[in-house]
Formats: C-alpha cells, sequence, structure tokens
C-alpha cells in the first residue's frame, strides 16, 4: 500500500512516533497503540481559549486511505494467426469452426441460445481472411496456442469450447494444456485420429499427406491443381489454398487418441449420421471405439446430416448445446 507523506501525524496528540504509524498501515490498520501523554507533553500542546486544556488518551488521527484503484482492463488482444470477436454478455462460450470456415456457422446457433457471451474465432487464412503467419509452417499447433494466449490474456476463467471438424482438433488441443482451465468441451464430427475421417490413420495417411502437401505447395504444378480443387470447392473458395493444404497435412499427422485419458472435464461428442442405416450403424460404431473409454465423454449422433451439423440439423443441434451448456 503506497501512502503519501501529508505532514506531521503527531502534530496533535504529540510526539507520536513515526516508527509505530508505519508498523500499523503495514498491518492493514489504521489503529494506533494507546499512548498515555506525560505531564511534559500536556505543556507542549496550546490550551484551548474557553477551557482547560485536555489530553484524550486512546483517541487516533485522521489518516487518509488511498483510493482503491480497479484493475485495468487487458489490453486489446492481436494475432498474426486468428481473429476474435467477442458478443454478448454471460458465461463464456468459445466457438472454433472447422477447415475453410469462417465464424459465420455458428450465427443460428447463437441467435437461437442468448444468455452467453461468444468469443467468435476465425483462423487467418480461412473464409476471407488474409493468412498472414499461416503462410508459413505449420498451422495446427501454433493456432491452438494462439487461442490459448487469448484466454490467457483476456482474462477468460474456465470458458466452454465448441469446435467442429478441425475446430474440434483445437478443442481438444486446448483442453489437454495442463496450464489451461477450461470448463467443457463439444467436438462436432472429428475423430481424435484426423486421418480416420477419411478412413485411414496418422500412421497410414499421414506420411503421404506430408508428401502431397510438399507437392502441392512447393511446385508450381502442384500449386495450380490445389489453387483449382479449392476454387471448385463451395466452403473453400475465399480460402488461401495454402494454408488449407498445411492445415489438412497437420490434421491427418495428428492422434490425439492416446492423449484422451488425460482429459478431466466433460466432453461431448456430436456428430453426423448418414441417411443410410448401415452406414449410421458404422458412423456410431466408429466414435465409439474412438472416444468410448474417455471418463465423462457422452456421444451423440445426429442425423440425417451432412458434416456441417448446425445447418442440416439446426434445432436439434441447438438443443445439444444448450444441454451441454446447462440451460
Amino acid at each position: 500500500m503506497i501512502v503519501s507523506d501529508s505532514g506531521n501525524i503527531g502534530e496533535n496528540i504529540g510526539q507520536i512516533s513515526r516508527r509505530a504509524v508505519v508498523a500499523g498501515l503495514l498491518v492493514g490498520s489504521c489503529s494506533l497503540p494507546v499512548w498515555r501523554a506525560g505531564a511534559q507533553e500536556a505543556q507542549m500542546l496550546p490550551a484551548r481559549p474557553d477551557s482547560q486544556a485536555t489530553i484524550q488518551v486512546g483517541t487516533q488521527p485522521s489518516i487518509p486511505q488511498p483510493p482503491v484503484q480497479a484493475a485495468a482492463p487487458p489490453a486489446p488482444f492481436r494475432s498474426h494467426r486468428i481473429a476474435v470477436r467477442a458478443v454478448g454478455s454471460g458465461p463464456d462460450v468459445i466457438l472454433i469452426p472447422g477447415l475453410a470456415s469462417g465464424p459465420q456457422i455458428w450465427n443460428r446457433l447463437t441467435a437461437a441460445l442468448p444468455g452467453y457471451r461468444y468469443h467468435f474465432i476465425h483462423v487467418r487464412g480461412f473464409a476471407g481472411l488474409p493468412a498472414d503467419l499461416n503462410s508459413y509452417g505449420h498451422v495446427l499447433a501454433p493456432v491452438a496456442d494462439e487461442i490459448a494466449r487469448y484466454i490467457r490474456e483476456t482474462r477468460i476463467h474456465a470458458p466452454s469450447l465448441i469446435g467442429h471438424s478441425m475446430g474440434g482438433t483445437l478443442g481438444m488441443l486446448l483442453a489437454l494444456k495442463p496450464q489451461l482451465a477450461i470448463a467443457r468441451l463439444m467436438v462436432v464430427d472429428m475423430l481424435p485420429d484426423g486421418a480416420a475421417m477419411l478412413g485411414s490413420s496418422s500412421s497410414g495417411l499421414g506420411q503421404l499427406a506430408a508428401q502431397l502437401n510438399s507437392y502441392l505447395k512447393g511446385t508450381p504444378v502442384g500449386r495450380q491443381l490445389l489453387s483449382d480443387m479449392v476454387r471448385q470447392s463451395p466452403g473453400g473458395r475465399d480460402s488461401d489454398p495454402a494454408v488449407i493444404s498445411q492445415s489438412l497435412a497437420d490434421i491427418a499427422q495428428q492422434n490425439l487418441a492416446p492423449s484422451l485419458a488425460r482429459l478431466n472435464l466433460p466432453l461431448r461428442v456430436v456428430y453426423a449420421l448418414p441417411a443410410d442405416g448401415k452406414l449410421q450403424a458404422s458412423q456410431a460404431n466408429r466414435f465409439r471405439a474412438a472416444y468410448g473409454r474417455v471418463k465423462n465423454a457422452q456421444l451423440q449422433g445426429l442425423g440425417p446430416s451432412g458434416h456441417m451439423i448446425m445447418q442440416d440439423q439446426p434445432a436439434r443441434f441447438t438443443a445439444q448445446v444448450r444441454d451441454f451448456l446447462g440451460k
């Protein structure tokens, strides 16, 4: 505590020891010890003109206290890998879109479910946002680190995470960070072994994906081929082809299944079910095998639906999120 020296504190009660005053302030109390004035001290006090001078034993002078200052608000968050927009008030919910998607995929959900402070993550290089540093090197792990930095620097306490597809992988990476407090996690249509979404595994497809990524980004023919593929994809037309290619390679080489046993938070996995009954059973078996041993995990298939469950089944998806968040 900083106290300004505003004068001689003992002026009205005699020569009170400055050391005692400082000691009283350091223990957080304005109370001073009871001082008994001697005869010599009494003679030093001026007599009041209308009555005999008296000395009150045990009284204390009024010591001005510094005003209590509120904590400074966090500085605006800036990142070369993500952009973030916070909307609303209430418990914090962080929404992470998938590959080549932007925050708009959550618009119908957030409109139907008010009462939260939503943090919309936009990965640079996707959905019209310039790539910036995501043009260089890996994408997945650095983006996860930036979202973690956003949570810390903006002082968000125990947010809920909802991630779709690649955003689900990012959500799992965040939930596995030991220094980060996450309240709960929802993964939307994503397996912990990213290559398993294509019917393979990180050990089988990962090396091939890395080689293909090098070809697509590192040769003129590969770059043209990648650009054509992205341009023909409705979800990727406004996204950076190189960022998409690198992200796919990162996902294909990422297998979080062995680490999920360390998760110590509620986990909800919502996955898409095709219209065909036999394919539904196969899809359910894949997700149960991937997440079935994770404690506190709940799995729910929604269908018929494609990969974008929040668009194909908006009412049922919103009901799942409402239950997941506790409202």
